[in-house]
């Protein structure tokens, strides 16, 4: 296991994120494995081969980006053991680690939206929350708006911060850098259309296995988080995650919205369009609909609570890591 590793990953994201005058410079890990998986999606996932032969190359897509990001790990991982003494070369690798973890990232995104909403208006909000969101968000109103921070909030929590972790945990760098490719391949297309059913057909399937014991654990942070907190409900949250987690499209998604939604008292999910296309999906929670600015905000405290219990978990497994 690699707490000491996972713990200074943490903590380097925690205080500095990923700086921007760094992404200027070189871009970010992500944008590096996106341009893979754009790349491999022109040059095979045209209309004129099979559905066949498009899963096929799609599968093949997959374990391309999981051998080159993996390897990518290992050697950073090794190069960083060999030439660097002791916690230098955790340093150097955690630090690598730390810019998969979106944490403060995420944050800062939701708190946007808030912002947006809070000061411009409507149609500031509706800009913010598109950039984190992959629905249609031109006709959505406040309340839509703020349903849709929260539940980017809720699931990214679980995509971006706790799950990149439990694989560093596991696995090391290679792990983190494997699961970054699987899951951004997902977003890419992991998509139910036409154009990507074939071609994305492994990455959605294996990111929804990677996903899923970090899914559970967020909704365990999450539900954690909202007993101290008030204007929060643990009860609520807790019969939301049992009602209603497995009745979210997505195997894993539910977990943590349904964490979220009854903490608040709301109702996330729910019918929503993709491209001009309504999706009708259960809705999570049984509370309120109408979602503001206030409901943001408080999502945004269970959220950083919710990474707090995480943080000191992780530092208590590292420290008995260290004198074991």
């Amino acid at each position: 296991m690699f707490a000491e590793l996972a713990f200074t990953a943490l903590a380097i994201e925690a205080a500095f994120g990923f700086p921007d005058t760094l992404y200027r410079w070189i871009g970010h890990p992500v944008s590096w494995i996106g341009t893979l998986i754009a790349w491999c999606e022109r040059a095979w996932n045209r209309p004129e081969f099979s559905f066949e032969r498009r899963r096929m190359f799609g599968s093949t897509t997959l374990v391309l980006l999981l051998g080159v990001s993996g390897l990518s790990g290992t050697v950073i991982f090794l190069l960083a053991q060999h030439l660097l003494p002791g916690f230098a070369s955790t340093l150097i690798s955690g630090a690598v680690a730390s810019t998969l973890l979106a944490q403060r990232s995420l944050d800062s995104h939701v708190r946007a939206v808030a912002d947006a909403l809070e000061q411009k208006g409507i149609e500031a909000g509706r800009q913010a929350v598109s950039m984190i969101v992959g629905r249609d968000t031109q006709n959505l109103d406040v309340a839509g708006v703020s349903r849709a921070a929260i539940e980017s909030l809720a699931e990214n929590f679980s995509d971006g911060v706790v799950a990149p972790l439990f694989w560093l945990l596991v696995a090391g760098l290679p792990g983190v850098c494997g699961y970054k490719a699987v899951n951004t391949a997902d977003s890419m297309i992991g998509h139910k259309s036409e154009r990507y059913l074939a071609f994305g057909w492994a990455s959605a399937r294996v990111d929804d296995l990677v996903n899923l014991p970090a899914s559970r654990l967020a909704a365990f942070w999450l539900l954690l988080a909202s007993a101290p907190l008030s204007g929060l409900s643990s009860r609520g949250a807790i019969m939301a995650v049992w009602r209603d987690a497995n009745r979210h499209r997505s195997p894993n998604a539910g977990w943590p919205e349904a964490a979220m939604a009854g903490a608040l008292g709301l109702r996330l999910a729910g019918p929503r369009a993709y491209h001009g296309t309504t999706i009708d999906d259960h809705w999570i929670g049984d509370g309120r609909e109408t979602a503001g600015v206030q409901d943001i905000r408080t999502a945004l405290r269970q959220y950083r609570l919710a990474c707090a219990i995480q943080f000191v978990c992780v530092a208590g497994l590292a420290a008995v890591t260290a004198f074991a």
